[in-house]
């Protein structure tokens, strides 16, 4: 089978929860580089993958998918014998909750969060002590609720890594860079969570191939 194409910058927080799940389920994928600082997202061969202009694309031989929680609901439904086990043999509301409870409460905060504490240093801003201090307060208030049903619940699902867990891993693990990693750490269940998802082998994997830059020199 031809490698599968991933299309997008190696340090997008998106692309790495696509290129998570493509190392749980054990797929050879590789990773085209689209260049947003020089609008290689807007440009018409790539709008030809994605109408949106924003990445993460994927082209699996015909199928062409973006969205990066619908191209992760698409691997680990086509390849559902590879790899990891991503979705439960049965139907499980618990598993669709979470997905939903990422997309709708997490992500909202944390992204901002990474984008201002993370990305705008690296191309040389300042980040919005105001931006900052409103969503480190409310993902505090929504990482309160995994802390209480991680509590009785090894994974967001039950006992086993999900689908639902691989969606979190990019955003958690920039997250932990940051000034805010407390938000993570200070939760003894959110922090026992997101170690057995650090731990993973195809997650350490994924890891290993994101371009991070070297920290700053210290005089």
């Amino acid at each position: 089978m031809a490698p599968l194409k991933l299309y997008g910058m190696p340090l997008s927080p998106n692309v790495v929860r696509v290129a998570t799940v493509l190392n749980e389920k054990g797929l050879e994928f590789e990773i085209i580089p689209v260049d947003l600082t020089t609008g290689a997202h807007k440009q018409p061969d790539f709008l030809a993958l994605n109408p949106f202009g924003q990445i993460p694309a994927l082209v699996d031989g015909d199928e062409v998918l973006y969205e990066s929680r619908a191209i992760n609901r698409y691997i680990a439904t086509k390849y559902a014998s590879s790899g990891a086990a991503l979705l439960p043999a049965t139907a499980s509301a618990k598993l669709e909750v979470w997905l939903e409870v990422e997309s709708h409460h997490f992500y909202p905060n944390a992204s901002p969060l990474v984008f201002q504490l993370l990305f705008r240093p690296l191309f040389g801003g300042a980040p919005d002590p105001l931006v900052v201090d409103k969503h480190a307060h409310e993902l505090a208030k929504v990482l309160d609720v995994y802390e209480a049903h991680l509590a009785s619940n090894k994974y967001l699902a039950g006992d086993e890594f999900t689908l639902a867990d691989a969606n979190h891993a990019s955003y958690l693990l920039y997250l932990t860079k940051t000034p805010k990693a407390g938000l993570v750490n200070d939760r003894p269940h959110v922090k026992a969570w997101w170690e057995e998802i650090a731990k993973r082998p195809a997650f350490q994997k994924t890891v290993a191939a994101i371009p991070f830059p070297p920290p700053p020199s210290s005089a």
